[in-house]
């Protein structure tokens, strides 16, 4: 155990002893796995935002004109019993009538009104099980049938493209991931092969004295080891400050909009993963390219 830490520390060593040629493989290594796993994170806000969206109203029931604010109130009252509805909102026609007052451009128009033309309205919030379209357009129906009912409002459309853009920047993540992992175990290896060559003498007289495989390809594990594991280390940094860095556009956006949306970092899982697999590429960057170009650095 002893041994292996002091090799583990003598190719740190080595690495550090050089800073400018380790820092650039290093920052090579962690933008390549910077760029998916910010697309990740992408993602992730881009999922957290749409859960947000299905909280608000998702079916807006518009009463017929001859349905009075206590006729209203009492079908509120019927449908907050109902199996697939969270939440049942009333909104009078002086509310709405109020609402689409502060809206832009609506004021001024509201004023030249003689009488309030808004019907009541039923903002109905469906259970997360029925959140998803189909089963929306179901439960639409079924309460757009009701006597009081004029017309329901649901538009699911959006959520179909939004979750098809969805699904193909998730597989965007995944096909781009696997392309720069391929860049990874490429920029490792080759600069493991020109460490190799760099100790080509070394390692002669090592392999003249008795020395295993095992114990010749072992400093050099290490060495993509720490590639990895620094370039794992420089992506989950990249990234981190490339979020914090959009959070303040992302809430002046949100607030022209009279909401928060704090973006989300890389969770527990997603941080462990990019270390890990950056350490698992160094390494087997590390192992092909040592199983390939050793043979070729043994005395003939």
């Amino acid at each position: 155990m002893s041994y292996h830490l002091q090799v583990a520390l003598g190719s740190l060593g080595r690495l550090l002893h050089n800073p400018w040629a380790t820092g650039m493989t290093v920052a090579v290594i962690a933008i390549a796995i910077a760029l998916p796993a910010s697309l990740y994170a992408l993602t992730r806000n881009l999922n957290l935002l749409s859960e947000s969206w299905g909280q608000t109203t998702a079916i807006s029931l518009f009463l017929t004109p001859d349905t009075d604010i206590e006729q209203a109130r009492a079908l509120a009252v019927e449908l907050r019993a109902h199996r697939n509805l969270d939440q049942v909102t009333l909104i009078s026609p002086d509310q709405a009538l109020s609402e689409l007052g502060g809206y832009d451009g609506f004021s001024e128009a509201i004023t030249q009104l003689e009488e309030n033309p808004l019907p009541v309205v039923l903002a109905l919030q469906p259970t997360p099980e029925v959140r998803i379209p189909e089963a929306l357009e179901r439960l639409a129906k079924e309460v757009e049938a009701l006597p009081q009912a004029d017309f329901a409002r649901l538009d699911t459309r959006w959520v179909r493209r939004f979750q098809a853009i969805l699904n193909v920047t998730q597989r965007g993540v995944v096909l781009l991931g696997g392309a720069l992992a391929l860049a990874v175990l490429l920029v490792v290896g080759n600069t493991i092969r020109l460490e190799i060559e760099n100790r080509r003498n070394e390692i002669e007289i090592m392999e003249l004295v008795g020395a295993t495989p095992a114990f010749i390809r072992r400093p050099f594990l290490y060495t993509g080891g720490w590639y990895g594991l620094f370039g794992g280390i420089g992506a989950w940094l990249l990234v981190t400050l490339a979020l914090a860095l959009i959070q303040g556009p992302v809430s002046r956006l949100a607030a022209l909009y009279h909401t928060q949306f704090p973006l989300a970092g890389l969770e527990a899982t997603a941080s462990l993963t990019i270390l890990g697999g950056s350490l698992g590429l160094g390494l087997l960057g590390s192992w092909v390219s040592v199983g390939r170009h050793l043979s070729a650095a043994q005395p003939h």
